[in-house]
C-alpha cells in the first residue's frame, strides 16, 4: 500500500488567535495516525513548526522543503524524515506539489496565499488533479472565500474555479474530506 503525502500550507507565525495553532497541531496529530506523510515548507516557526512537531509527536513522516535563503530566517526543521534544500521558492512550490496527493491550507500569509494560488491555477490548467482543501479555523479564509466567488461572478474565472476547492472548518473535517477523495 502507498502511502499517501498531504501538502499543508501555512503560516511560519502563529497568528493573532490560538485557535490557529491548535488546528495545525491537531491536524497534524490526524495525518500521523492515519499514517500519512505531511509534506510541507520545512519551517520550525510558526504553525508550520506546531504542524510538523504535532505530526512527528504521533509518529508520523515529515518531507519538508526549503530553499537555502529562508533556512536560517524560518529557522529550517532538519530533524525530519525527509528534509530538501532547494535554490528557490518556486523550486521549493514544485517540489512541495509534486511529492503530495492533496493539498491542505492552514491559517498563513502571503507566502500561503502564493502557493494555494499556484496550486489552484496549475489545477484550472489541468497540470494536476489534486483535491484542495482549505481549513478555514475561526473563520480565517472567509475573505479569501469572498474573493474567490468575486472573481467568478466578475467573469475573471469559470464557475469551475470554486469548485477545486474544498472548505471546511475543523481540522477532522479536513480529514473527512481528504479521505474522501483520496479514497
Amino acid at each position: 500500500m502507498t502511502v499517501k503525502s498531504v501538502c499543508v500550507y501555512c503560516g511560519s507565525r502563529a497568528g493573532a488567535m490560538p485557535a490557529y495553532a491548535q488546528a495545525a497541531k491537531a491536524f497534524g496529530t490526524l495525518l500521523a495516525n492515519e499514517r500519512w506523510r505531511l509534506v510541507y515548507g520545512a519551517g520550525d516557526v510558526g504553525l508550520m513548526g506546531e504542524v510538523a512537531r504535532a505530526t512527528q509527536a504521533a509518529g508520523g513522516e515529515t518531507f519538508g522543503v526549503i530553499p537555502q535563503h529562508l533556512v536560517d530566517r524560518e529557522v529550517g526543521k532538519s530533524d525530519l524524515s525527509t528534509y530538501v534544500i532547494t535554490e528557490t521558492m518556486h523550486e521549493r512550490k514544485k517540489v512541495m506539489l509534486v511529492n503530495s496527493d492533496a493539498v491542505v491550507i492552514l491559517p498563513g500569509g502571503p507566502g500561503s496565499l502564493d502557493e494555494m494560488f499556484e496550486a489552484l491555477t496549475w489545477r484550472q490548467l489541468g497540470l494536476h488533479r489534486k483535491p484542495i482543501i482549505v481549513l478555514n479555523a475561526s473563520g480565517y479564509w472567509n475573505p479569501l472565500r469572498t474573493l474567490i466567488d468575486h472573481t467568478v461572478s466578475q467573469g475573471f474565472a469559470d464557475s469551475s474555479l470554486a469548485s477545486f476547492l474544498t472548505w471546511v472548518d475543523t481540522p477532522e473535517e479536513a480529514l473527512d474530506a481528504l479521505r474522501a477523495s483520496l479514497s
